[in-house]
């Protein structure tokens, strides 16, 4: 079916999830639903089938259609309902009033104030038939069952009346018409369509389970809302569908939530816009397939937030590996962790018995823009298929993984700011294309955490962007490959020595950007030869202490970089355009650097006051050096005769014997044989290690 109208976040959507995954890497998936917002249509014709399908590339993309239906909030004083105490008064047509409850029965409008102490509103209409409810300053409470109760229409609209707060609330006990029904099951429950528009408030009390639940589609066009839930906050099976508002909403369990699992089509959140202050034991949103949020302000704690995060298998010997190289796996639902660690031959387990993510889908997730501030005792962004980062700015605390894909994680944009995490970003591909990325993690950085059968498609690609790492595991940590052709990367690695800076099983190739990874030298990477952009690992015989700087110059005096690491450190990998092959350069300890320095890096202002650690000249693409010169080695780490240190390395043994269950040879431990210039500090100040 071809769309006539579609909105402009629609076609950015289909354009940027069209896409193949194979942003360098060779990564194929099977084609998965993501929804994007549709433009309304004029009329409600095709109501009864408001998802529309169309094949974008290797995508299904869905659609969301709003009616003009939907978006009406105006009505008219026709039918009446008067609430008083335990007393309804009805003045029109289509509905009939028994006791302390009233059923609406045709189509139409019907507009409700007043209070209710005790009964409930039901709607039991004709399956064609579309039903207006006005809350219009109504107070409705129900001590049985659900205050507003349709059991069936083809669509119910909710319309909250401009300037009117409404409330509705229930009880802990329902008693149900049928013995075996579970249903009603939330304050305002719905069985057929269910849309909320208008600009009054809503305040729902839901002392029995949910809030607000249909079990066909939901769709929210506006309004306020304040609801305190049992169990969930809003619910609907086949979508809900938010276009703005204004949600304050307090769940024991999901705050937002779409349940469908069973069509591909159906059980997804789609968010357009709107302010949104979620406080959820278990997931803030989570959809049985995807989330999509275009626009909007979110503050989301869940499961009492990272504070609250189960503890973690201690990693920091093999990075968190298992003998053979294997890592622990970890159940992306549940959070129980299997294998063991190799650290002081202990065993621990990480066990969980609910999901308490920030944003959660079982299909793909894709933000589009909008403000996050999300507080997660699991995953902050989560999806056990792909995560689409497009643009927004995301300030993220989590007791697991920042963002986390079962399958790639791809971020074209936005400003993300990891201040706490287990592991910041991961995925079984990572995909960084743009975009300001700063990650503090207590494993590591980033992992590419693909099958270590298939370390093909396990690959972090780096094109553009600005990426910083502080990791107390490996910065950057690839079971494949890492290829980086753009972009700046700063990488504050682990002062462990079971952990590096750079840590990938196959190859690093970088073309392009500026990268600087500091960190442990026991376990340290350089890039691979065959990279095309040269590059620097400095290893030093004596740990330095944070913050002292170092500074890279050629034979001109020209700054290459100056970096202040946050971090210990005893090695250090540097690769810049600026660095060539057969070339002069000098290396500096100390000292002081002119203008602004952005996360400690600075490459053009002018330095001065350090002292000289080593003079050299470069040889092939990755140069080794230590402080007498440069160096080769002719080890692995890993290796079957256990790691041989680089000459120069006073006072520490020249072989480290693997640890058990050692790594397979990795590319970048294997320098080339170069001639250099070592240390002439004839006119230079002896190598001090003071900041």
């Amino acid at each position: 079916m071809l769309l006539k109208k579609v909105r402009k976040s629609s076609i950015v959507m289909a354009i940027i999830l069209s896409m193949s995954l194979s942003v360098g890497c060779n990564n194929t998936h099977a084609a998965t639903e993501v929804p994007v917002q549709k433009e309304q249509s004029n009329s409600d014709q095709g109501e009864n089938n408001p998802v529309e399908t169309i094949a974008t590339g290797d995508r299904q993309l869905i659609e969301v259609s709003y009616k003009t239906a939907d978006l009406n909030d105006s009505f008219e004083l026709t039918n009446m309902i008067n609430l008083s105490g335990s007393t309804i008064n009805f003045n029109g047509n289509g509905a009939t009033v028994s006791g302390n409850s009233i059923t609406i029965n045709s189509a139409g409008t019907y507009v409700i104030s007043g209070t209710l102490e005790d009964g409930q509103i039901i709607v039991e209409a004709d399956k064609a038939d579309k039903v207006q409810l006005v809350l219009n300053g109504a107070s409705i409470h129900s001590k049985t069952s659900a205050p507003i109760y349709v059991k069936s229409a083809d669509k119910v609209i909710v319309t909250l009346a401009e300037g009117t707060t409404n409330k509705l609330s229930d009880s802990a006990n329902y008693v149900y018409e049928d013995s075996a029904s579970d249903e009603p099951n939330a304050t305002l429950f719905s069985k057929d369509n269910l849309t909320i528009n208008g600009k009054g408030t809503l305040e729902i009390t839901s002392v029995f389970k949910d809030g607000i639940r249909s079990k066909d589609d939901l769709k929210i066009v506006d309004g306020t809302f304040v609801i305190d839930a049992a169990d969930h906050g809003i619910v609907g099976k086949d979508m809900v569908a938010i276009k703005s508002g204004d949600f304050t909403i307090k769940a024991n369990g999901d705050a937002i939530k779409s349940t469908n699992d069973t069509d591909a089509a159906k059980g997804f959140v789609s968010v357009e816009g709107g302010s949104f202050n979620l406080i959820a034991g278990q997931d803030g949103i989570q959809a049985e397939t995807a989330v999509q949020i275009l626009d909007g302000t979110f503050d989301i704690t869940s499961g009492g937030g990272s504070s609250n995060g189960s503890k973690k298998v201690n990693s920091q010997m093999m990075g968190g590996q298992m003998p053979g190289g294997q890592k622990p796996s970890r159940n992306q639902e549940t959070g129980q962790v299997t294998g063991t660690s190799t650290t002081q031959a202990t065993t621990t387990t990480e066990e969980e018995s609910t999901s308490a993510k920030g944003i959660k889908a079982k299909t793909n997730l894709a933000i589009v823009g909008g403000s996050f501030t999300i507080d997660a005792a699991d995953d902050a962004v989560h999806s056990n298929g792909n995560v689409f980062i497009l643009d927004g700015a995301l300030e993220i605390a989590t007791g697991d993984d920042g963002i986390h894909a079962d399958q790639t994680l791809q971020i074209e944009g936005g400003d993300i700011n990891i201040t706490k995490s287990y592991e910041g970003l991961e995925g079984s591909a990572i995909n960084i294309l743009n975009g300001t990325i700063h990650v503090v993690s207590s494993d590591d950085g980033i992992n590419v955490a693909g099958d270590t059968g298939a370390t093909t498609n396990s690959v972090l690609t780096i094109t553009d962007g600005y990426v910083v790492v502080d990791a107390g595991g490996d910065g950057l940590d690839a079971n494949g490959s890492i290829v980086m052709t753009g972009g700046t990367v700063i990488v504050n690695g682990p002062e462990n020595g079971g952990n590096g800076a750079l840590d990938y099983d196959r190859a690093f190739d970088i073309s392009g950007g500026t990268l600087v990874a500091v960190g442990s030298s026991a376990m340290a990477q350089g890039i691979a030869t065959s990279s095309s952009q040269n590059a620097v690992m400095m290893t030093y015989s004596t740990t330095q202490p944070a913050g002292t700087m170092l500074h890279l110059e050629d034979s001109k005096g020209n700054n290459i970089l100056s970096f202040k690491p946050a971090k210990s450190y005893s090695s250090v990998v540097m690769s810049t355009p600026q660095i060539e092959q057969n070339q002069s350069y000098k290396l500096y300890a100390g000292g002081s650097v002119s203008g602004d320095a952005q996360d400690g890096l600075n490459v053009d202002g002018t330095y001065t006051g350090g002292s000289l650690v080593v003079e050299f000249k470069t040889g092939d693409v990755q140069t080794y050096l230590t402080e007498s010169g440069v160096t080769t080695s002719t080890s692995n780490r890993g290796g079957s005769k256990g790691m041989q240190r680089p000459s120069g390395l006073e006072g520490q043994n020249s072989t480290m014997e693997k640890p058990t269950g050692g790594r397979p040879q990795k590319e970048g431990m294997m320098p080339p044989t170069s001639d250099g210039i070592t240390s002439t500090n004839e006119k230079e100040t002896p190598k001090s290690t003071t900041p």
